[in-house]
């Protein structure tokens, strides 16, 4: 088993215990979530989100615990405590931890979810051609750093 990866003895408790109670799970290589993590930190003034890559150890423990997390590199995903959000709803749930206006973007609730996710979707299938990708994930700034999980 890789490190960092809960084992089958490892409780529930204690993976979520090591963990933030909000986290942002991102595809780390992906051009526009990279710029979107980036205004997240920026938006995120109480520094309440922490961030973590797909691809990273972090997202391998949360998978045992939550298997609605994505293995695929197409989703944000937000974890609030339990709660595990995907796509459209992981912007709508993320806004709520913002000031306003930004907060404001919490109530794009009220588009059903398969609609909001129909246009997700159309932008993660096109957004390396668009955004690009890279090799690595990128490497926050010094102040940033505590915000950022393996």
């Amino acid at each position: 088993m890789a490190s960092g990866e809960a084992s089958p003895d490892e409780s529930r408790d204690s993976v979520l215990d090591s963990l933030p109670p909000r986290l942002v799970l991102y595809d780390g290589v992906c051009g526009l979530c990279s710029l979107s993590v980036r205004a997240l930190v920026r938006l995120d003034v109480d520094r309440k989100l922490r961030y973590a890559p797909l691809q990273g150890k972090t997202a391998a423990r949360l998978r045992l615990l939550y298997p609605s997390i994505p293995t695929k590199l197409d989703s944000f995903v937000y974890i609030n405590e339990t709660l595990v959000s995907l796509r459209s709803r992981a912007f709508v749930h993320m806004a709520k931890q913002f000031h306003y206006p930004w907060r404001a973007f919490s109530w794009l609730w009220v588009i059903p979810s398969p609609l909001a996710d129909l246009f997700y979707r159309v932008i993660a299938k096109f957004r390396y051609r668009l955004w690009g990708k890279t090799e690595h994930c990128e490497i926050p700034s010094p102040r940033d750093r505590e915000l950022f999980l393996p």
